[in-house]
């Protein structure tokens, strides 16, 4: 078994670093499973709106301008989030998802680190998010980490909007 001490944060794409069929999966399932959690069971990304399967075909496209943030047990891919470029002062955090099998062990909790460190070095005064409402213990991170509601500025019907300075 793996424990937190041994997964390690990185930027994506790196050097050295190799990991997008590891991080297709993750958005692959992040995906699949929001599209289950709204009501749209999709049996594979095939199924998934055209701009959901573009991030999973690819990432590198797909996130060109952002920042993609990788946790790594060994060499595989066990977490990932996305921020995106600074914009008018402020950047997004998207697409946190940890593989089932290694939640309860921080990898969220140090991919958001990560993504706050990562956007305080940028110089953004802001971060914002948002994230379905039934999606309660995503929640419950984002407010430990001193995010809070805000006005939406998606209108989309039971999503939660949040910020926080950094």
């Amino acid at each position: 078994m793996t424990d937190q001490r041994e997964v390690s944060i990185v930027r994506w794409p790196g050097p050295t670093l190799s990991v997008e069929d590891g991080l297709a999966a993750l958005l692959a399932a992040y995906h699949l499973r929001t599209e289950a959690e709204k009501g749209e069971v999709v049996a594979d990304v095939d199924g998934l709106p055209n701009r959901y399967q573009a991030e999973i075909s690819d990432p590198r496209i797909a996130f060109v301008d952002d920042v993609v943030l990788v946790a790594l047990s060994g060499s595989a891919a066990v977490g990932c989030l996305v921020v995106t470029a600074p914009a008018g002062g402020r950047s997004e955090i998207k697409r946190l998802w940890t593989d089932p099998a290694f939640r309860g062990r921080g990898i969220a909790s140090g991919l958001l680190g990560a993504a706050l460190a990562h956007a305080a070095e940028s110089g953004v005064g802001t971060v914002r998010l948002s994230v379905w409402k039934w999606r309660t213990g995503a929640i419950a991170l984002y407010e430990r980490f001193g995010f809070t509601g805000t006005e939406s500025w998606d209108d989309r019907d039971q999503l939660v909007c949040m910020e926080r300075a950094v």
